[in-house]
């Protein structure tokens, strides 16, 4: 069997993983942590349990499709929790809207808001079911190589469909006008890494994810995912091997024989970098053999990076559902410190992550586990200084918008930012989604997952196709794995 050594143990990496050693190689991981999970990964300390990165369960589809490729389910590895509410927005301290999980509800909640709303809200989920179908089917699961892979005819008449050329900003206004409306519909492709005047419409495909499909949450946590997923790669016969981080991969002749650990070489036929792209690029392989210079790189347009604090609360938390997500700031501001004119922003939108009001393991008994996220742009400097600013303005809006003094009922504190998204992920600039899904950023105008100058080098994840996210990571270790089963005739 053809070797494959896989860099990283995150999501992408995993299913890579999986999903070749389902097709007939013998697959190893590397991963430079103790545990898998990469910005999956979830800690505990005095009774508190966080998940460090993802906290969104979208697109249920993706998960079921991904177990059933092995004849499986997410129910053989963990167990599911629809939210309903899904998830609180504070306008105001007096206007708080919450977004109910059947439909019914979620048309009468439009209709409140503005006249005929919610006829109108039948056709935008209707045009976004469309897209999500059509994404699903003819877009997301292509390697991205070239633009011959639109060329079909079938193809490019539904690519048609999808609104690419328009904004997500300009299309929401054909159906809604209350602010509060366009801000529910355009928060999702926050986590994109963009805005409603650079995202293509197409992703209004997010909203059919999200009002149509649920929210939902893995009972102990998104990790319980990623130990579903091992446990699943484990019996397809994946080896993983933690603390061991790859420092070197040697070009000869045009192709990697081995990849470098320390003292230690694992022999490969293929290798698979679900690591930060411009890292694997940029530091274990020569300079003549990358794809991409400083210079290409400078120029892509990055998802933003995030401050998050984990803090673990001596009292129950009032006011909080599951997902809480203060707009009571202007975030056209707020975005446009990320995009325009990077800067740490001076009235940022704030979103929290409270597992405890869902799952009584996340906290000790009368306690809670939140965590709260603050988007910023990536390549800012970060200090502790700069952290804790922001955590005293966290502060006070909890008390300004809830009536919360949460100062003295803290008793676990734990900050994450851009450095240690470098530190730990070799992030470029700090990012923490990856690349924007901006119109010259979509499918085979990222960077391409097949090496241009090693034969046997390919990458997955957030750097590429399909983008950013927990279902598109999933979805992108699978396609590179096929396009490595294409290429070997397998």
């Amino acid at each position: 069997m053809k070797k494959v050594i896989v860099i990283g143990a995150g999501f992408s990496g995993i299913s890579a993983a999986s999903n070749l050693a389902a097709q007939g190689f013998e697959v190893t991981v590397l991963e430079k942590h103790n545990r898998p999970g990469g910005r999956a990964r979830s800690f505990s300390s005095g009774g508190f349990t966080f998940d460090m990165g993802p906290s969104w369960y979208w697109m249920p589809d993706v998960f079921e499709d991904y177990f059933g490729c092995f004849g499986k389910k997410p129910s053989d590895y963990y167990d599911l929790i629809r939210l309903d509410p899904s998830y609180r927005i504070f306008f105001s301290k007096d206007e708080i809207i919450d977004l109910p999980a059947s439909y019914q509800g979620l048309r009468d909640l439009f209709e409140s808001y503005e006249h005929g709303a919610g006829k109108k809200l039948d056709v935008f989920l209707s045009e976004a079911k469309r897209k999500y179908e059509i994404g699903m089917k003819d877009v997301v699961y292509k390697p991205g190589l070239s633009l011959k892979e639109f060329i079909d005819p079938v193809v490019a008449s539904n690519i048609i469909k999808l609104n690419i050329f328009q904004s997500f900003n300009g299309y929401t206004r054909k159906f809604f006008r209350h602010p509060h409306l366009l801000q529910i519909l355009e928060f999702p492709i926050l986590f994109l890494g963009g805005t409603g005047k650079t995202t293509p419409a197409l992703y209004s495909l997010m909203n059919y994810g999200d009002m149509a499909l649920g929210t939902w949450y893995p009972r102990g946590g998104m990790y319980r995912v990623i130990q579903g997923m091992v446990t699943l790669a484990e019996e397809l016969g994946v080896r993983f091997k933690y603390n061991t981080t790859v420092d070197y991969l040697p070009v000869r002749n045009g192709r990697i024989t081995e990849v470098i650990s320390g003292k230690d070489a694992y022999p490969a036929d293929i290798i698979v970098s679900s690591a930060d792209y411009h890292h694997t690029e940029s530091s274990l392989i020569p300079e003549k053999s990358r794809s991409y210079s400083e210079k290409y790189w400078n120029g892509r347009t990055m998802s933003p990076s995030s401050l998050i604090f984990f803090l673990g609360l001596n009292k129950p938390l009032e006011k909080f559902l599951h997902h809480t997500l203060f707009f009571d700031e202007d975030f056209s501001k707020h975005a446009d410190s990320i995009y325009k004119h990077p800067e740490w922003p001076e009235k940022p939108s704030l979103y929290f992550s409270n597992t405890s009001k869902t799952d009584a393991t996340a906290a000790p008994e009368g306690h809670e586990s939140l965590m709260v996220l603050i988007p910023v742009a990536p390549g800012l400097n970060d200090t502790e200084g700069i952290r804790e600013r922001y955590f005293n303005i966290t502060l006070d809006r909890i008390q300004r918008l809830t009536g919360h003094n949460l100062l003295h009922n803290i008793v676990f504190k734990k900050s994450y930012a851009l450095q240690d998204f470098k530190e730990d992920y070799h992030s470029y600039k700090g990012n923490a989604y990856g690349l924007a899904n901006t119109l010259f950023q979509t499918a085979f105008l990222k960077p391409k997952m097949k090496s241009r100058n090693i034969r046997n080098l390919y990458y997955t994840g957030q750097l590429t196709v399909p983008g950013p996210g927990v279902p598109p990571a999933l979805i992108s270790g699978k396609v590179a794995a096929d396009l490595i089963s294409k290429n070997a005739g397998k």
